[in-house]
């Protein structure tokens, strides 16, 4: 039904494209809460980095009517996965240029291990934290020189790969000006997350003062084993140069 009537439907007004494990599923759950922010069908859509080749029929058929969405009121998606495909920046821009663009970033070292503990209770992946880290390189090897990036190994084995924020950002600055841009911090959501929502809903130009009533976190992961000081150490020291150059692009440091 939504698919018959899919030329009548609105395209995304905002998109969320990453990071993964940063956050990305609880602040779209609170921007949705809002009356002027109307919700799609689907909390992951994964259009421009899945699902690209069925076209932009399907993908407005995940979206309200354009009837609903007047001058005041928007719609949007969250897929964290598309700021690590090379392929969506261009995708998105030739389809929708106009979008709002958000980012929620966390502490790569801390979005690594969670990803990693994530794998391992999906029974994704069998080695120790340490040995899964330093065999990244060698696992993505071939997917990369051939652009795979539909591989499934490329989608859970990239632990550090993803953390290359500024790399990711870079690609989107490509096609994007800067104001369409809002980068946020994972450890300030999770520290104020009234404040960073505030920042999301000014950016999106709804309500900033609207109070979202259910402010329970979404998808959480959980953590239970202790990881040795010599996966901190290594991973932030792989991460060291890569956060410099993120602060350099974005004008701004993160606590991490």
């Amino acid at each position: 039904m939504r698919y018959a009537s899919a030329r009548f439907r609105s395209l995304p007004h905002f998109i969320i494209i990453g990071a993964m494990k940063g956050g990305t599923t609880s602040l779209f759950y609170y921007l949705a809460q809002h009356p002027q922010v109307l919700s799609g069908y689907g909390e992951e859509i994964h259009f421009f980095n899945k699902h690209f080749a069925k076209g932009p029929q399907w993908y407005r058929a995940h979206f309200p009517l354009r009837k609903r969405v007047s001058t005041d009121r928007i719609t949007g998606e969250a897929t964290p996965q598309y700021s690590f495909n090379p392929l969506v920046p261009k995708r998105i821009h030739e389809m929708v240029p106009g979008a709002k663009l958000i980012t929620i970033l966390r502490n790569p070292t801390e979005r690594a291990i969670s990803h990693y503990f994530h794998e391992v209770k999906k029974k994704r992946e069998t080695l120790p934290i340490l040995k899964a880290f330093q065999a990244e390189e060698g696992r993505l090897e071939k997917i990369l020189h051939e652009n795979d990036f539909t591989n499934p190994v490329y989608f859970h084995a990239s632990y550090k790969k993803r953390g290359l924020y500024g790399e990711q950002l870079q690609r989107f600055m490509q096609y994007f000006p800067r104001e369409q841009f809002l980068v946020l911090s994972s450890e300030e959501f999770f520290s104020d997350p009234e404040e960073i929502i505030r920042q999301a809903f000014c950016f999106l130009e709804v309500d900033e003062n609207f109070k979202v009533r259910d402010m329970k976190p979404r998808n959480v992961g959980s953590n239970r084993t202790e990881v040795g000081p010599e996966v901190y150490e290594y991973l932030n020291d792989y991460f060291s140069s890569h956060n410099q150059e993120l602060f350099a692009l974005l004008g701004r440091k993160f606590h991490w």
